[in-house]
């Protein structure tokens, strides 16, 4: 555990037992880096967790005190124990009619996977667009075919830099969006009937992917907080033949969990010993609320084994449908995979973002859009807590914009997401993140749009809805 979350963790227990009362004041940043021997960054970081958690909160000029409402904060979902067993995966048609259902523009977008678009500088976008549109080389429809435009694997070399990850410009390889990342990296390093890894809850297109190549999925638990349990995921490569794990290292979807920087270390030496591929799904990466980004898994890669799957669909351009891999030693395989599905990524788009990333706009823009995240998740988990039944658990993450809501026992969600589409309100229920249709108490919620009075009556409707049952 990090020297942050292990500080961060004494503190919470301090609270939790009453040794630390309501409204008492905590030690100084100073004062607790003295009697830690820690660096005051460390402390800072672990106040800032607590903060995040509702256990604290800071008073101007004065400090930090233990938050007088903590005791009212609902409780955080519980770890996932799944079997562990290698099953085929059957989730398409539960995804599809559940998707269908949550495109309609009318509906609450409580069930959709993408933030809203209000988010996002599409002026600034669209002059971009514009630009590299006059400035285009006409040979750049030859020259920007896989692994697509050098402009733009340049930008995002220099942002893997930036994040103190090396990735070559040459290992990088343009894909339309984060999925044909991931598919093409799936695909390219396993053969139907063979096991993949993945979270538990999962993110469902990782599973339909999994269906579609005709593989195998088991499941590993996974903490709300912490990310995939490294024991049970040892256990598992120890039963089972497994050919590549699938997993989300940086505010998982459904949960939003953020795996601690030495679990993922851990995690790519795991693999590494036993020559079995990691493909990372990291497109929540930007959006931390904390003053430092997290690195991805592909950090402490030596060996080429982490395909690091990125994109600005969540980030900067949901409609532009730019993602990337770093592929590492596959990218030969990714690369030929890419030319014989799709051949190319829309070059203008890629040179548009290439001109964009450029400036000096995108750090700007990302902090605005951290800020408002991080707002609208507070205001629904506040909601969620009023207004959902007792014995509710609510996920807490550190960056993302999805909510995990666990319902008392007995819940159906799948019911509940009916009742409220009749009701106008689009939700996620949890069977559509498991292989086994498992977390049927469970649901995810998009706090990814601006909190309105109408995001509020709609979370108070379905809280009742949740209430009757």
């Amino acid at each position: 555990m990090s020297l942050h979350r292990q500080l961060a963790q004494d503190i919470a227990s301090q609270i939790e037992g009453g040794v630390l009362r309501a409204g008492e004041k905590l030690p100084s940043v100073r004062a607790l880096q003295r009697q830690r021997g820690v660096s005051q960054a460390t402390v800072l970081q672990a106040y800032y967790q607590l903060e995040h958690r509702g256990l604290i909160e800071s008073r101007p000029r004065s400090g930090y005190y233990v938050s007088t409402r903590w005791q009212q904060l609902p409780r955080e979902p519980r770890p996932s124990q799944p079997s562990g067993r290698s099953t085929p995966v059957k989730v398409s048609e539960l995804v599809f009619d559940i998707l269908e259902r949550t495109r309609h523009r009318s509906l609450l977008p409580l069930g959709s996977a993408f933030p809203s678009p209000l988010l996002f500088p599409h002026k600034a976008l669209g002059t971009a667009l514009a630009r590299a549109a006059r400035t285009l080389d006409p040979w750049a429809s030859v020259a920007d075919l896989p692994p697509g435009s050098w402009d733009l694997r340049r930008q995002i070399a220099r942002r893997y830099l930036g994040a103190g990850v090396r990735v070559d410009v040459d290992d990088l390889i343009i894909t339309n969006g984060a999925m044909e990342a991931l598919n093409l990296s799936l695909q390219a390093v396993t053969r139907p009937g063979d096991v993949v890894v993945i979270e538990s809850p999962a993110f469902y297109a990782a599973l339909q992917t999994i269906e579609r190549l005709g593989l195998r999925a088991v499941e590993v638990a996974t903490d709300p907080r912490d990310g995939l349990d490294l024991d049970a995921l040892r256990q598992a490569l120890d039963k089972h033949p497994v050919r590549a794990c699938w997993l989300m290292t940086t505010f998982q979807n459904p949960l939003g969990a953020l795996m601690p920087e030495p679990q993922k270390k851990a995690l790519v030496a795991l693999l590494a010993a036993r020559e079995i591929p990691l493909i990372e799904d990291d497109v929540y990466a930007e959006l931390y609320y904390g003053d430092r980004a997290p690195r991805p898994a592909k950090a402490w890669d030596r060996d080429g084994g982490v395909l690091h799957c990125g994109s600005f669909s969540k980030s900067l351009a949901p409609g532009y449908r730019v993602g990337w891999v770093a592929a590492g030693r596959y990218t030969r395989q990714v690369t030929q995979l890419k030319i014989s599905t799709s051949l190319a990524t829309s070059i203008p788009a890629q040179e548009a973002l290439a001109t964009y990333l450029s400036g000096a706009g995108y750090e700007a823009h990302l902090r605005k859009l951290r800020r408002a995240l991080q707002q609208q998740q507070q205001a629904m988990r506040a909601a969620v807590a009023e207004h959902f039944p007792r014995g509710t658990r609510i996920s807490h993450p550190a960056g993302g914009y999805f909510l995990w809501v666990e319902l008392p026992r007995g819940s159906d969600t799948l019911a509940l997401q009916r009742r409220a589409f009749e009701q106008g309100i689009g939700l996620s229920p949890g069977p559509m993140f498991s292989a086994l249709g498992r977390y049927r108490t469970a649901l995810r919620l998009n706090c990814g749009h601006p909190w309105s009075a109408e995001l509020a009556a709609g979370i108070a409707t379905l809280g009742r809805l949740a209430t009757k049952g």
